[in-house]
């Protein structure tokens, strides 16, 4: 996975934390979930602001 792979990621994510409210999600916590993920292989450094924020947004949306 890479960090372009926005909505596999958000449904990884709903997954790992199915109790979480992403909204909430601080966009620290958020990388860190990313980076940890099984099957991420990317550079940590290139999840910047914009990423984060469409990766929340995503994640928001599977939660609905």
């Amino acid at each position: 996975m890479k960090w372009t792979d926005v909505l596999e990621i958000a449904i990884e994510l709903y997954e790992a934390h199915p109790d979480v409210d992403p909204v909430t999600v601080r966009f620290t916590d958020l990388h860190n979930w990313v980076v940890a993920l099984d099957g991420f292989d990317d550079d940590h450094s290139r999840g910047g602001e914009k990423v984060l924020e469409a990766i929340q947004q995503a994640w928001i949306d599977e939660a609905k």
